[in-house]
């Protein structure tokens, strides 16, 4: 092989692998549209470890179903991020509801509680992100709606 041909196929193989490196394929980030925090108030600390499900209303005629659309547990800050992924051309609007399995994570504590579990029910309209926490003790708890 010819001397101009080597530099050729070497300029070639160099200019390859800067294109490659330099814009690199990725796959398209995953967005959620609602996410959830639990925060123990009364150890002053998140409540990491809960499982939480959310269920969105099927109201048809007069028999209203809830339909579980998706579940997770929180990690050690207390949150789930990963609730209602956003598609192209899929609206998640309608009416929800988390529902915070709240009494083995005091069993875990050796606490009694008074709230088996915690329904909080919310509407989601547009493309908006909602953020929906909760504030918990053994005996009380509150929500609202967060940013």
């Amino acid at each position: 092989m010819n001397m101009i041909k080597r530099v050729w196929l070497l300029a070639s193989i160099i200019a390859g692998s800067f294109l490659l490196c330099a814009s690199p394929l990725q796959a398209a980030e995953v967005q959620y549209q609602l996410s959830t925090h639990i925060l123990d108030i009364s150890q002053g600390r998140p409540a990491g470890n809960v499982d939480i499900e959310l269920y969105r209303l099927d109201a048809e005629g007069k028999q209203e179903n809830w339909n579980l659309v998706g579940k997770g547990t929180t990690d050690k800050d207390g949150r789930i991020k990963t609730f209602l992924e956003q598609q192209t051309g899929k609206d998640n609007s309608g009416i929800y509801k988390l529902k915070f399995l709240t009494q083995p994570y005091f069993k875990n504590q050796q606490q009694q509680s008074f709230y088996p579990f915690i329904e909080v029910v919310f509407q989601v309209e547009g493309s908006a992100h909602y953020h929906v926490p909760i504030t918990l003790s053994n005996f009380g708890y509150s929500t609202y709606r967060g940013s």
